[in-house]
């Protein structure tokens, strides 16, 4: 990235919430269904069909602009934004424009050891559009109408990202807390999160804004990141030739690894917004914004922090664990039952992670429930099991779903503390092995992990290591 020029980024995320119907009729938000088969003439744009909000989606909406520090509007207002395209068969969408639900929020991020406020400059609803279908017919283009009228909230930032990194840090960080709040399933690959980013470059030093270019077609966020690195080192070299960049929108070819010009860019007038006549203002009470805040779940930073201070947890461990409202649970339900934290948070990131990523489940999936990873935990910690010994538990928890306990005595797994018991084999190791522990005594002392090899064998691997390794000492210095 040229050192010449900073980068001036803002995102515009579209979140599809997850409720049951439409944001302005009854039919069904679910995802794969025929086309054109969740249907109504609101929906479809018959004429004379009227809409009627759907009240959850308010407060969904709520919910993330309360989550994100926003300002709740009172009173706000619906209107139509007025565009062609055969996948809009009303020829206007209904969204917000100048009274949107939510204003003026920020998220903090974290990157390369720093955190970053990012403004969010509103928050606002609107109804979907339907969705154009090029590879069903070879004569002609299709439209699916079972999207349409879909709820969304389109969370606009202001241009306060600095770099493609962060832009991907502050995606992440959205879809973590949509996905908390579960107003949304964060789906990218069904259309449930989209995301479009404007970007110039304006000499370093400088205040005011240069002539952004708008990138859509991203369906990742890496898409996101590696557009932005692209557009960047693009309008860059535009301006160090002296000719000026065109404001425009850009489609993101992720194949190709670039951006191409797709259209002029277009200002808000364009769209000849006007207020929504069919639609009252929405009004809301403060106690029932009130009641809504009262219901929010507890946030991922403020669980980070929580992780971080009562389980004495590394940040990165408190981070990963976090990473998810599922994962964050599982965690805490594994501690209530009874497992030392830390040793806990090793066990879920190290061997339960490992085993949901292989079977592709979520962590409340997990084929081995909290109370069942709490006990294998507490095995370790009272030194009946060593970490090895628990891993071989552990798998065979798995393979026959019998508890910890259970596994142990079956394979006849539980350490040997008995110092009689272990002197005993150390005794017989050394006599087998004269010449190395003459050696050992000569000052190759390298060999003491032979020797203890030697007693962990002999012992199947039960000797307690802590003990075999004090009367090894004994015996030999």
């Amino acid at each position: 990235m040229n050192a010449e020029f900073e980068p001036v980024i803002g995102l515009e995320m579209h979140a599809q919430l997850r409720t049951e119907s439409k944001i302005f009729c009854g039919c069904s938000t679910r995802f794969g269904a025929a086309p054109n088969s969740q249907t109504c003439p609101v929906c479809a744009g018959l004429p004379g069909a009227l809409p009627v909000l759907n009240a959850r989606a308010v407060e969904f909406a709520v919910r993330m602009g309360l989550a994100t520090a926003c300002t709740i509007r009172r009173l706000s207002r619906y209107a139509r934004k007025n565009y062609f395209y055969p996948d809009l068969p009303k020829g206007y969408q209904i969204s917000q424009f100048d009274e949107p639900l939510c204003e003026h929020g920020h998220l903090d991020i974290d990157v390369e050891d720093a955190t970053r406020r990012i403004r969010i400059l509103r928050i606002h609803m609107e109804e979907d559009a339907g969705k154009n279908l090029h590879d069903q017919d070879p004569q002609a283009s299709l439209v699916d109408l079972n999207r349409s009228g879909v709820p969304l909230i389109e969370i606009v930032s202001e241009p306060d990202l600095r770099a493609p990194r962060e832009a991907y840090a502050y995606l992440t960080k959205l879809k973590q807390i949509l996905v908390y709040l579960e107003i949304c399933d964060g789906n990218m690959e069904e259309g449930s999160l989209r995301c479009d980013a404007n970007v110039s470059l304006r000499p370093r030093g400088v205040t005011t804004l240069g002539t952004k270019a708008e990138i859509k077609n991203l369906n990742s966020f890496k898409g996101v990141e590696a557009a932005l690195h692209f557009e960047i080192e693009r309008q860059g070299a535009v301006l160090r030739s002296g000719e000026r960049v065109r404001q425009e929108t850009r489609l993101w070819d992720a194949t190709r690894g670039e951006t191409r010009a797709m259209r002029l860019k277009e200002e808000a007038h364009d769209y000849r917004y006007f207020p929504e006549p069919d639609l009252v203002p929405l009004a809301l009470d403060a106690a029932w914004i009130d009641a809504v805040r009262a219901g929010l779940p507890e946030l991922p930073n403020a669980k980070r922090t929580r992780f971080e201070t009562a389980y004495h947890l590394p940040p990165q461990d408190a981070t990963t664990l976090v990473a998810t409202r599922s994962l964050a649970d599982y965690y805490e339900s594994t501690v209530a039952a009874g497992a030392e934290p830390k040793l806990a948070a090793n066990w879920i990131l190290g061997e339960v992670l490992a085993l949901l990523n292989e079977r592709g489940v979520d962590p409340s999936q997990s084929p081995l429930a909290p109370a069942g990873l709490a006990e294998l935990v507490r095995l370790v910690s009272d030194g009946t099991l060593s970490g090895k010994m628990a891993k071989d538990v552990f798998a065979g928890m798995i393979e026959s779903g019998a508890p910890a306990t259970s596994v142990v005595e079956r394979l006849g797994l539980r350490q040997i503390h008995d110092s009689g018991a272990l002197l005993a084999v150390i005794e017989a190791v050394l006599a087998a092995n004269q010449s190395e522990v003459a050696k050992y005594r000569a000052g190759k002392t390298n060999l003491f992990g032979f020797f203890v090899g030697q007693v962990m064998k002999e012992t199947r691997g039960q000797g307690n290591p802590g003990e075999v390794n004090r009367l090894l000492h004994e015996k030999l210095d």
